[in-house]
């Protein structure tokens, strides 16, 4: 991602997990609505613990962090 969005992106992903820190559908959601109306639409968002994953996503529009030590984050744009 460039590196606004990147930023961007994480702080919404921060302030989103620990809004919702017992529940990862609702900040999921929260996050692909604020990705969808900033970025335009197709965005995807999977929270959880131990999961794997294979995406296919438009080039540099892509951020996999972890949140809290084991919670990760995977957002991705594929339109």
């Amino acid at each position: 991602m460039p590196e606004e969005m990147r930023v961007e992106t994480m702080e919404l992903c921060v302030t989103a997990c620990e809004k919702f820190a017992t529940n990862n559908e609702s900040a999921a959601k929260m996050i692909k609505e604020s990705m969808d109306k900033k970025f335009g639409s197709s965005w995807h968002v999977v929270i959880g613990e131990g999961f794997g994953l294979e995406v296919t996503h438009e080039v540099k529009n892509l951020l996999y962090m972890f949140f809290g030590g084991s919670l990760a984050v995977c957002v991705w744009k594929c339109s």
